[in-house]
């Protein structure tokens, strides 16, 4: 498959060539085996993952005034609070890539009612994606960005930033990769994450320091919510923010200039109305544009045997699917030193590596660049100027190098591939 993979090699192969249903199994049997990276051996019954799919499809909103969220899940769920609601102010833009004014939020161009909240370190949490027994999600909705990316075996995971607004269960909370640090750096943030292999959490505090925190006994920062399984730790964005000024982490207001926003589409771009990115053949995952609100809608897999269904990937918080105005791809070198265990070039990129980003139906061609270990990634378009995202939350989904991208009319579709 590529130089990096080795002696495992063969074993990759033999599982892309498995049966769906066999697949599932494996990639489910993988990722609860880092679960002991956690300090939890309590195991997820897998039998109950149509359940909770039922529970996904019964979180969706109706087409009634007073939508009634009808999931039947047994632990109570707190509602998620906003200590900032950001807005757009048209005669403000465009924004950026320097210079922002006080009040408005670096990372999603939007004022905030009360610009002290930017006085801190963003907030990055770890949030699993498999198995889907931990599905829907929590807070994704109130996060400024999400970084998307591969972590081995099929499967992918997220980190959820909060800087402009907190909420107050983010989960589920998961283990540490090799990425997260050189993300966090890059936003001057704080990483909160449930656990991780040695050798991987090393190189995590060897990077942060004591912005590293990973102990569900830190509540209200990490939580159980009581039924200690790998998927039953919930993060509070404004706690995890307390955590890290009592232990000594500077809050203050960082330069996290690079970033652009203006409301006004730009030109040259072709019409991308389905956005699909696989990695694998038993995990896709679906944005389609929304023409009434001008954002992308999130669907994702549904494992139901020999036909993967796409359902609406909502915020158990909210019982609404997951909005983002824009959708970035980009295209970063890996290195996989074992099967669940890969690192990403994501410093040091001065000379640019491709990207395409996606906002009010339109694909761009772009560049995204790392000058700086503690600065924003940048995007870059092809006059040399900061691409101009739509004013709004970001979510950037990291691919292999030698990934493809396939378009038909206004489907993109991206298969994942390394390096």
């Amino acid at each position: 498959m590529n130089e990096y993979l080795g002696n495992y090699e063969p074993e990759v192969n033999k599982m892309m060539k498995l049966k769906p249903q066999i697949k599932w199994f494996i990639l489910a049997v993988l990722i609860l085996t880092l679960a002991a990276c956690n300090g939890n051996t309590t195991s997820v019954d897998l039998s109950l993952a149509p359940t909770y799919a039922a529970q996904t499809l019964a979180a969706m909103p109706t087409n009634t005034m007073e939508p009634v969220p009808t999931s039947t899940a047994t632990v109570v769920v707190p509602t998620a609070t906003a200590t900032a609601t950001e807005t757009p102010v048209t005669e403000l833009y465009p924004v950026g890539p320097v210079g922002f004014p006080e009040n408005v939020n670096p990372l999603t161009g939007l004022v905030v009612d009360d610009p002290s909240i930017l006085d801190r370190r963003p907030v990055l949490i770890k949030v699993a994606n498999q198995p889907i027994s931990g599905r829907p999600h929590a807070g994704l909705s109130f996060a400024d960005m999400v970084f998307e990316y591969y972590i081995g075996s099929g499967g992918n995971r997220f980190i959820a930033l909060f800087y402009g607004q907190d909420a107050d269960m983010i989960g589920p909370v998961r283990s540490g990769r090799m990425i997260d640090p050189y993300l966090v750096s890059l936003y001057e943030g704080i990483l909160g994450m449930e656990g991780a292999y040695i050798t991987v959490r090393e190189h995590i505090v060897d990077i942060l320091d004591n912005r590293m925190i990973s102990s569900k006994e830190l509540c209200p920062g990490l939580c159980d919510d009581g039924r200690m399984l790998v998927t039953s730790v919930f993060g509070d964005s404004e706690a995890l923010t307390k955590i890290a000024a009592d232990r000594g982490v500077v809050q203050q207001r960082y330069l996290l200039e690079g970033m652009a926003f203006d409301p006004e589409v730009p030109e040259g771009g072709k019409t991308a109305n389905i956005i699909t990115t696989q990695f694998s053949t038993v995990n896709p995952e679906e944005w389609r544009y929304d023409e009434e609100s001008g954002d992308y809608l999130r669907w994702t897999d549904n494992e139901s045997g020999e036909v993967i269904d796409l359902i609406p990937l909502v915020d158990r918080i909210t019982d609404e699917q997951l909005a983002f105005s824009n959708v970035v791809v980009i295209f970063v070198s890996h290195i996989e030193h074992a099967p669940t265990l890969h690192d990403m070039a994501i410093w040091d990129n001065t000379f640019g590596q491709r990207a395409i980003a996606f906002r009010d139906g339109q694909a761009y061609e772009i560049t995204w660049k790392t000058p700086s270990r503690t600065q924003p990634i940048q995007l870059i378009d092809d006059s040399g100027e900061t691409f101009r995202l739509k004013p709004g939350n970001t979510w950037v989904v990291v691919f292999g190098l030698y990934s493809t991208v396939d378009t038909i009319a206004d489907h993109w579709s991206f298969t994942f591939l390394m390096p």
